[in-house]
């Protein structure tokens, strides 16, 4: 392996915003880029030479109008990681969820404290789907006490640690990347919580294999509305669905099919554009 297989992939976004960037990163590590920094206007994102397919991006891009362009050039391998995890800030829920990293020092604590190694998976907290599923959980959580959650797409599992805090039985995470399971497992160990939290790696027909209380499920619009009707076979009588990862925009066609579906609408939010829904499974 030469000094320079990797690609360093600039995405231009206007107008640039840490949320979207942060959803440009899950959606282009299934490519599989594997480090990303920002740089406003432009998110830099690194692959392996022989990984990159041009095409692949350009397809994946195609959905964020805001992406207006991207250039790719060859690059000296590094830990790029190491940047953006340097940055990372706490972030406080509501006074009652404080999320932080190893290297954050000085924070006050909260009801329930959830420490993450702040890598690459998806999910530190910092986007507004990830915080408003967290509100949205904070709601239910006389439900979530005793019964059994799955976190589909679970990223760095931070909804399903925090369930776990929050008293669940037990936690079902999935993620179809290798990295963010890995991830996902070593910070339930490292928040105390891995007796009660399985971690997985694959896609929504792992859920199967079980069925729950609460369903959570943080991903992309078009994953969500594919994998819908799974969710609802997965889930129990009376069972909670929270959704995110999308726009307000999308929010009428997740409805739609969730009725179809025979769910019952039991809330929205909304932040900055971004939206969550809730869902509850009547029969």
């Amino acid at each position: 392996m030469n000094s320079f297989d990797y690609l360093e992939v600039t995405v231009r976004l206007e107008p640039f915003s840490e949320e979207l960037a942060e959803i440009l990163m899950a959606e282009l590590s299934e490519l599989p880029f594997d480090s990303f920094v920002t740089q406003e206007p432009f998110l830099k994102c690194y692959i392996q030479t022989a990984d990159y397919r041009s095409q692949d991006v350009k397809v994946l891009l195609s959905g964020y109008p805001a992406a207006t362009g991207f250039t790719a050039a060859p690059v000296q391998g590094q830990n790029w990681n190491k940047n953006w995890e340097d940055r990372f800030q706490p972030i406080v829920v509501d006074g009652t969820v404080t999320i932080k990293a190893k290297f954050n020092q000085d924070v006050p604590r909260t009801r329930y404290n959830i420490w993450i190694d702040p890598q690459m998976a998806f999910g530190t907290g910092s986007h507004h789907t990830t915080y408003m599923m967290m509100q949205r959980m904070l709601g239910i959580a006389a439900f979530i006490r005793g019964r059994s959650v799955a976190d589909m797409g679970c990223g760095t599992a931070i909804l399903g640690i925090l369930a776990a805090k929050m008293g669940a039985r037990k936690v079902f995470a999935v993620d179809i990347d290798a990295v963010a399971a890995h991830s996902a497992w070593g910070n339930a160990r490292w928040n105390r919580v891995g007796s009660r939290t399985e971690v997985a790696c694959g896609d929504a027909s792992l859920l199967q294999m079980g069925s729950y209380d609460v369903l959570l499920a943080n991903i992309h619009r078009n994953i969500i509305l594919e994998d819908l009707p799974t969710y609802h076979r997965s889930l129990r009588r009376g069972g909670h669905l929270l959704l995110s990862g999308f726009y307000e925009a999308d929010s009428p066609a997740i409805c739609s099919a969730a009725k179809e579906l025979g769910l019952t609408f039991a809330g929205q939010s909304q932040q900055e554009g971004w939206a969550c829904l809730e869902f509850v499974k009547d029969c």
